[in-house]
């Protein structure tokens, strides 16, 4: 493990791990993510998922005074196949403590302009960052190569959009969140868990379901051994990797947001499905469903609610992608699925190295979201 100082200036300093410290760890458990008005919700199980990016994560923080006021996450890895293949850079975990945040608006005019003039050059040195990869001691990273950093953001958060804008950033694509729901979920008796000895015939037929996909990668499509397959006469027809994860929810937008947020916490039955409180749920990843078997697939979901013990599950889809609209036509995605109305996400690329040609493809493909990264 490592820490270490990149650059200072006066007060302020940014250092650059391989591992979450303590420092960030208190920061991201004290962090609501979101924006006024639009979705807010803050992780219950962050440690856990940090570790499950093994070597492949780096944090920057902003330090001021020594003591910690920001911090982001890059997590490496390899995607997509043959044109659409190239190493990427996830960018997640952005927190900022509140009291930074609003530390110009209690500042009198002259010291604010002061401050503003005396730190802008220092933002930019940050922003710097999310366009140079090589900086962050990733393997097999170097400033020649081509690379993809990117990040998921509300279509609805303009603080961000408009961060990640000035970092060169580019809206590529849109995703939806999709939610599966059941009220008292059986389980079907074909599905199983994946045995170990047929993983690489699942990446296979990951691999040929997600062809033409970008960002596309088979890094948590087995967490934790948790691989569940629907078979009939041996043959693989479903398969999905399920996560429990945890949020608590302070805010969802809309009308039906606050049916979901005010009115079903009151109710029992529909309780078993949503409390904001300890909103727990299965996160599905690496969906796999064979060509004209999607109610083979909503078995499965459904089998795998059951087995977990969970009543909710939530995955994240590109809106214009062929796995979108077998969700969205061929499975009955239950209660909460149809009440939930969110607004697309955007998915954002900072192209590095890339030609005008090479862009394009990735503007062209729909874009595969691991919803580990969500979880």
């Amino acid at each position: 493990m490592f820490e270490k100082v990149l650059f200072n200036y006066q007060d302020l300093e940014i250092r650059i791990s391989d591992y979450a410290n303590e420092d960030i760890l208190y920061l991201l458990n004290h962090t609501v993510i979101g924006s006024e008005g639009g979705m807010r919700y803050s992780l219950r199980n962050i440690e856990p998922r940090i570790k499950g990016y093994g070597n492949k994560i780096r944090f920057v923080s902003l330090y001021k005074k020594n003591q910690i006021v920001g911090c982001i996450g890059a997590c490496y890895r390899l995607t997509g196949e043959e044109e659409l293949k190239v190493y990427c850079s996830f960018m997640r975990y952005l927190a900022f403590q509140s009291s930074y945040q609003t530390d110009l608006r209690n500042e009198p005019e002259k010291r604010m302009h002061e401050k503003i003039q005396r730190e802008g050059s220092f933002k930019q040195k940050i922003l710097e960052l999310f366009s140079k990869p090589h900086i962050l001691n990733l393997y097999e990273v170097s400033e020649s190569d081509r690379h993809i950093m990117y990040a998921f953001v509300e279509g609805t958060n303009e603080r961000s959009k408009n961060l990640i804008s000035q970092a060169g950033y580019e809206h590529v694509r849109s995703f939806q969140t999709i939610a599966f729901s059941r009220f008292s979920p059986e389980r079907h008796s074909a599905v199983t868990l994946l045995d170990e000895k047929e993983k690489p015939l699942m990446k296979e037929l990951l691999s040929d379901f997600y062809r033409g996909y970008s960002l596309f990668t088979t890094e948590f499509a087995f967490y934790n051994n948790k691989y569940y397959v629907l078979k009939e006469d041996g043959e693989i027809k479903a398969g999905v990797c399920a996560i429990p994860s945890e949020y608590r929810i302070y805010n969802i937008p809309g009308v039906w947001g606050w049916v979901i947020m005010k009115v079903l916490p009151r109710l029992p039955v529909y309780r078993r499905l949503f409390n904001p409180d300890k909103f727990r749920f299965l996160v599905f990843e690496a969906i796999y469903c064979k060509g004209g078997e999607e109610k083979k697939l909503e078995e499965l979901l459904e089998s795998v609610c059951a087995i977990e013990g969970y009543n909710t599950a939530l995955t994240w889809v590109d809106d214009r992608s062929s796995l979108f609209e077998i969700l969205k036509t061929g499975v009955d995605t239950g209660a909460l699925g149809r009440m939930l109305n969110a607004k697309p996400g955007l998915i954002c690329y900072r192209f590095i190295n890339f030609s005008d040609r090479e862009k394009d493809l990735f503007f062209e493909a729909p874009a595969y979201i691991s919803a580990y990264d969500f979880s």
